[in-house]
């Protein structure tokens, strides 16, 4: 769990942007994304073989890019 502890003399705004910053480190709010709505297996596996093939066609066209400079 992500606790802040507030100083003496922090401000409220200065102490949420610290709790928000670690919230966002651990994974909290994206963990929390995830779980909202059951994804049943087969769908979850259809995703992620999808991001992978983003991320290579990603990588290769950043190396195209580079490579006709």
């Amino acid at each position: 769990m992500a606790e802040v502890i507030v100083g003496d003399n922090e401000s409220f705004e200065s102490a949420l942007k610290r709790f928000n910053k670690r919230i966002q480190q651990d994974g909290v709010l994206a963990e929390a994304r995830r779980r909202e709505h059951y994804e049943k297996p087969s769908v979850r596996r259809r995703k992620k073989a999808a991001a992978r093939i983003r991320k290579i066609l990603k990588a290769q066209q950043k190396a195209t890019r580079i490579a006709h400079r």
